[in-house]
C-alpha cells in the first residue's frame, strides 16, 4: 500500500466519525489558542515591563563604580564616561548609551522638607525610548539642555512639599568628597511616572548642573546606562562589553541592578509555563482517547485487513496518518481561531486603567504596569507552540498505533 493510499484512507477514516472527530479538532485549536494568547501576553507585557526598569533606571546593561552597587553614593563614580560610550556603541546590540547621575537628596521649600532620590540626565543624549519620565510630564516643561535651570519634581512629592510651577526649591546633598552643598531652583514642572512610590520621591536635575554642584568633572558620573534593542541580549552583551571597558568599571546587567524584579518576572513566567503545560497534557490526553477509542471500535476491522494481506507496520502507519492530519487540522484551526483576537490584542490592546483603579497601587519596585495590556509573541516561542501542538498529537497515537499493529485477526475477525 503506496503512502498516498495511506493518506486517503486516514482522511476517510477521520470522517466516519464527524463529532468526535471535529470535538478533537476544536480540543486542539483551543489548547493552542491559550498557550499563544498566554505567551504572546507574557513576552510583551515583561518585554515591556524590562524596558520600562531599564528606562528607570540604568539601561538593559550599566557601567558602574564596581562598589556603586553596595554603596550607591556620589563619591563611587566612573570617569572618562566619553571613552566608556565610544566603547559601548559599537555593540552590534547596543541602540543609545548616555551619562545617568542618581542618588539621595533633602529637599526643601517654606511649608516643608522631604527625602527624595534625584536622576540627572543629559536632554541632548536621552529620548522616550531611553528615559521614560519624559513621557510622563503633566504641568511645565522638561530641560532642553545638561546645564538648564529648574529642578522638575514627582506629581506627589510637589503636592507633599506644597510646590507649585516657579516656586523655589532647596536641594542639599554629599557631593564626590562627601562634603554637605546645597542648591536651590525654580520648579521647572512636574511628572508622573505611574508609581505612586516613585511620584513621591522623585527629583530630576540636568546632568551638567548636578556635576557643579558636587565637583564632577565633564566625562564623570554615577553610571552609563546602555540600552539594547532587546532586552533579553543583555547578559550576552554585558560579557561582550566586560572585554572593552577597564577592569576597575563594573558591567552589570539590569536583573543584577534589579534583582527583585528578575525575581517577579521568573516568578510569573514559570508560573504561565506550568499552566501552560497542564493545558498541553489535558489536550494530548482528549487526543489519545479519541485515538484510543476509535482503533478498540475498529478492532474487527484490523483484523479482516490483516487476513487479506495488510502488515502489521502498514496498519501502525494508517493510525499514524490519522494522528498526523489531526495535528496539521489541529494547527491550522488553532491559526485561525488565533489570528483575529492576537492582531487585535497586538495592535489596539485592552484598556485595564477601571481595573488598576479598583486594585490601587500597581507596581513591582517603582516600575508600574501600563494600563493599556498588548500582546506580542517571541518567534521562537511561536515556533515552539506549533511544533508542541504537532507533537504531542503525533505523540498521543504512538499507543493506539501500536496496539492496532498488534491486532489477531482469528480473534478480532470473531468479535461481533
Amino acid at each position: 500500500m503506496t503512502p498516498g493510499m495511506i493518506l486517503a484512507m486516514a482522511w476517510r477514516n477521520l470522517w466516519r466519525q464527524r463529532r468526535r472527530t471535529l470535538l478533537t479538532l476544536a480540543s486542539i485549536a483551543f489548547g493552542g489558542f491559550m498557550a499563544v494568547l498566554m505567551t504572546a501576553m507574557q513576552d510583551r507585557s515583561f518585554a515591556d515591563f524590562i524596558d520600562t526598569a531599564a528606562k528607570l533606571g540604568a539601561g538593559h546593561v550599566t557601567l558602574q563604580h564596581p562598589e556603586y552597587q553596595d554603596r550607591p553614593t556620589l563619591t563611587n563614580t566612573v570617569t572618562g564616561t566619553d571613552v566608556l560610550r565610544s566603547a559601548a556603541e559599537g555593540d552590534e546590540r547596543v541602540v543609545r548609551v548616555v551619562d545617568r547621575a542618581s542618588g539621595q537628596t533633602m529637599v526643601t521649600t517654606a511649608s516643608d522638607s522631604f527625602g527624595a532620590f534625584f536622576v540627572a540626565y543629559d536632554p541632548a543624549l536621552e529620548t522616550a525610548e531611553t528615559f521614560e519620565y519624559t513621557d510622563g510630564l503633566i504641568e511645565g516643561e522638561l530641560f532642553t539642555g545638561a546645564d538648564s535651570d529648574g529642578i522638575i519634581l514627582g506629581r506627589i512629592l510637589a503636592r507633599n512639599l506644597g510646590a507649585e510651577l516657579g516656586d523655589k526649591v532647596v536641594y542639599t546633598m554629599t557631593d564626590r568628597t562627601g562634603e554637605i552643598v546645597t542648591s536651590m531652583e525654580r520648579v521647572r514642572g512636574i511628572v508622573s511616572s505611574g508609581a505612586p512610590s516613585v511620584d513621591a520621591a522623585l527629583v530630576l536635575l540636568p546632568i551638567g548642573t548636578l556635576r557643579s554642584v558636587v565637583g564632577y568633572d565633564r566625562a564623570e558620573t554615577t553610571q552609563v546606562a546602555v540600552f539594547l534593542d532587546d532586552g533579553r541580549k543583555s547578559q550576552a552583551a554585558a560579557e561582550r562589553l566586560r572585554g572593552q571597558v577597564p577592569s576597575e568599571v563594573a558591567v552589570l546587567t539590569w536583573d543584577e541592578i534589579q534583582p527583585e524584579i528578575r525575581a517577579f518576572v521568573a516568578m510569573k513566567i514559570g508560573g504561565g509555563r506550568v499552566f501552560e503545560i497542564i493545558i498541553g497534557v489535558l489536550v494530548a490526553a482528549g487526543i489519545f482517547n479519541t485515538m484510543f477509542m476509535s482503533v478498540m471500535e475498529r478492532t474487527r476491522e484490523f483484523g479482516i485487513m490483516m487476513a487479506i494481506g495488510y502488515t502489521p507496520r502498514q496498519l501502525f502507519a494508517l493510525v499514524m496518518a490519522e494522528s498526523s492530519l489531526l495535528a496539521a487540522m489541529g494547527l491550522t484551526a488553532s491559526i485561525a481561531i488565533t489570528a483575529w483576537p492576537y492582531y487585535a490584542l497586538s495592535s489596539k490592546g485592552l484598556d485595564m486603567s477601571e481595573v488598576y483603579a479598583q486594585a490601587g497601587q500597581v507596581e513591582i519596585s517603582g516600575v508600574g504596569f501600563d494600563s493599556t495590556l498588548h500582546i506580542g509573541i517571541f518567534p521562537e516561542n511561536a515556533i515552539a507552540i506549533g511544533v508542541a501542538i504537532v507533537v504531542a498529537t503525533i505523540a498521543a497515537g504512538i499507543w493506539p498505533a501500536f496496539k492496532a499493529g498488534r491486532v489477531d485477526p482469528v480473534a478480532s475477525i470473531n468479535l461481533v
